[in-house]
């Protein structure tokens, strides 16, 4: 039995989670030396601490079939989720405008968990024949749409966000109303299109404030999402206000050069000048690049690309379509964080708080991670 488990270990995939862990450590060191407060210096510790615990859990979840998973715990994990998203919103800790902390933890992360899992367990199952048109589309819809709404209501526009191309992708390679889905998308990308091009009209220079507030009344965005749209459009202006922080990501970014300053050494961060309230989470990947360079951002690029190529091939390789579309939903989810994470600090989409996968401080978010590569590994142990 260990002789089997060990033969179909995906190596690769587990060397590439350990390797990003230390660079994820390291960076958060790096990066919380850098703030005054003494609390912050300890973060890597905790960042470490919660990786040992992750990896009981990685593990554990690899060894135990991933069919009974989603036989038996696939829907208490996803009603829990829901429960535990309705109590944040009740009697959850308020951090920064946003109430997303339940005691210890972020609730909106685990319900990532129980989204994929569930719809995995449905789509790829026997119920399949009874879901595979437009009713499996609206139950998927209805199971993603609920937990949505709770994580809107906190609010929280980009965990919401991340787990739409998770959704779409299990969808579209279980062959749930293609058509229908591939429309969809097309109405999603132009809805998005006109969004964009209503807030430019709005925010452009010489508009008078009557028409721009006449515009903005008919765009579905809160005033915080218009001015990061805005950012997007114009990151030229307002450089010392809501600007400033793409500004000095792309200046760390930049400066890094080919080779960097070295860990520990770069001064954007040091300095200040890129804000220490994001540098350990959403921005992370700014302090990284400046201390290691052109090379060092492509060795975290090629780690990421082994995990995402290794989670592709478990699903490609998976003994049944539940496996399949379990790997593929949580490697697709990866992928868009690891997506929107470097592209807004480069300025290739809106600013959004998303953490980078294993690089940025979160115990919730790191758990969650090592516990769907858990389950890829399940598949790939199990077929």
């Amino acid at each position: 039995m260990i002789r089997l488990f060990l033969r179909r270990f995906d190596w690769l995939l587990f060397g590439a989670m350990l390797a990003l862990i230390a660079v994820g450590t390291v960076t958060i060191y790096s990066a919380g030396h850098a703030r005054a407060a003494a609390f912050f210096h300890d973060v890597w510790r905790s960042n470490l601490a919660t990786a040992a615990f992750g990896l009981v859990l990685y593990f554990a979840l690899a060894a135990f079939d991933y069919r009974k998973y989603l036989d038996f715990l696939a829907v208490p994990a996803y009603a829990v989720s829901l429960v535990c998203l309705v109590a944040v919103l009740l009697v959850g800790s308020e951090v920064y405008g946003g109430r997303r902390w339940l005691w210890f933890f972020q609730p909106s992360e685990i319900s990532k968990l129980g989204v994929i899992t569930l719809l995995a367990a449905l789509l790829g199952g026997r119920w399949f024949a009874w879901l595979g048109g437009f009713r499996g589309f609206c139950l998927a819809a209805a199971l993603i749409g609920v937990p949505s709404l709770l994580i809107l209501a906190e609010p929280d526009l980009g965990t919401t966000l991340t787990l739409v191309p998770a959704t779409v992708a299990i969808l579209f390679v279980a062959g749930v109303w293609r058509k229908g889905l591939v429309t969809l998308l097309a109405a999603g990308a132009l809805a998005a299109a006109a969004v964009l091009g209503a807030v430019y009209e709005a925010e452009k220079p010489g508009v008078a404030p009557e028409r721009r507030e006449r515009i903005l009344r008919r765009v579905p965005l809160k005033p915080h999402q218009v001015k990061r749209v805005r950012v997007f459009l114009f990151p030229e202006e307002d450089l010392r206000g809501a600007g400033w922080n793409l500004r000095q990501a792309k200046l760390s970014i930049g400066s890094g050069g080919y080779a960097g300053k070295g860990i520990g050494k770069g001064e954007l961060n040091h300095l200040k000048y890129l804000p220490p309230s994001i540098s350990m989470n959403d921005f992370i990947f700014c302090v990284y690049a400046e201390e290691t360079g052109f090379r060092g951002t492509l060795l975290l690029l090629g780690l990421f690309g082994v995990l995402l190529v290794s989670g592709c091939r478990v699903a490609a390789f998976a003994a049944d379509a539940r496996g399949r579309l379990l790997a593929l939903g949580f490697s697709t989810l990866v992928f868009a964080h690891v997506y929107v994470n470097i592209a807004m600090s480069i300025g290739l989409v809106p600013i959004t708080g998303l953490p980078l996968p294993f690089i940025s401080s979160g115990r919730t978010f790191l758990l969650t991670v090592m516990c769907g590569l858990g389950l890829i590994q399940s598949v790939s142990i199990h077929k």
